[in-house]
């Protein structure tokens, strides 16, 4: 009876270690980057461009800088990602929000899964603004992406006033979002002094 206690816990203990390394060792998803201290790298800066495939589109494709002039939510998101199911239904109701304000929010899938699946998520969540399929080169872009969900908020001029990395509350993004649309008023209002 004392070996059989003995070898369980050795059993144990082996088990547990390798959880610890396979959690360490697990693959991280294309464009998903180890994290790091450089959360504010992009702000004040131009916000990086791209051209990505929208899905849904029928081969129509979105440039981030053909949106300049309106206030831009960046969404790094993946169909796996659980913060993201919690965030996605506040993007849709901030998009309806501010939309008439000169909000437009882009969803990039960062998923290794087929267009149709993502496209599927993206419509049971209801999301009515435009989703692409990411690419590593993007994410790249854009710091390579620290983890999920990770948005980017880029004034009216095409400038990221703030970044954000993983589950934020809806009053921080909402407000995050009042400064993207503010930031280029503010300007605008100057300009005409």
């Amino acid at each position: 009876m004392k070996s059989s206690v003995i070898f369980v816990s050795v059993v144990v203990v082996v088990i547990t270690g390798l959880l610890f390394l396979g959690k360490s060792f697990t693959p991280r998803p294309p464009g998903v980057a180890q994290a790091s201290n450089n959360e504010d790298q992009f702000n004040g800066k131009p916000a990086p461009d791209f051209e990505l495939p929208q899905l849904g589109a029928k081969g129509k494709t979105l440039k981030l800088s053909e949106l300049k002039g309106k206030a831009v939510v960046v969404n790094f998101w993946a169909t796996w990602c659980e913060p993201c199911k919690i965030e996605m239904p506040w993007l849709v109701d901030l998009q309806k929000k501010y939309s008439g304000e000169g909000l437009q929010i882009i969803g990039i899938a960062m998923d290794d899964t087929d267009d149709k699946t993502i496209s599927e998520f993206a419509h049971k969540m209801g999301v009515n603004y435009p989703v692409l399929k990411g690419s590593e080169k993007v994410a790249d872009l854009y710091g390579g992406i620290d983890g999920l969900p990770t948005l980017f908020f880029v004034d009216r001029s095409g400038k990221i006033v703030e970044h954000e990395l993983g589950l934020r509350s809806l009053s921080v993004i909402e407000a995050n979002i009042k400064k993207s649309l503010g930031s280029s008023e503010s300007a605008r209002a100057a300009a005409t002094q």
